[in-house]
């Protein structure tokens, strides 16, 4: 579970837009960047390199 107040302050390292949670995927998700960071323990691991591509139908189903 991520703190409202901390998902509140976290931007994408990539575009700086917001993120949004996915409680069911334990990730992070940036449309603007199409990009999704893990979250492991709680915790958010904001690196590129550690982030998976989201797909056109999970960046279009967010734009929603």
């Amino acid at each position: 579970m991520i703190d409202q107040k901390l998902l509140s302050l976290l931007v994408c390292p990539v575009s700086k837009a917001p993120v949004e949670y996915d409680k069911e995927k334990q990730e992070l998700l940036c449309v603007a960047s199409g990009l999704a960071y893990p979250v492991r323990d709680g915790i958010p691991v904001m690196l590129e390199g550690e982030a998976r591509q989201m797909s056109e139908e999970e960046k279009e189903a967010l734009r929603k």
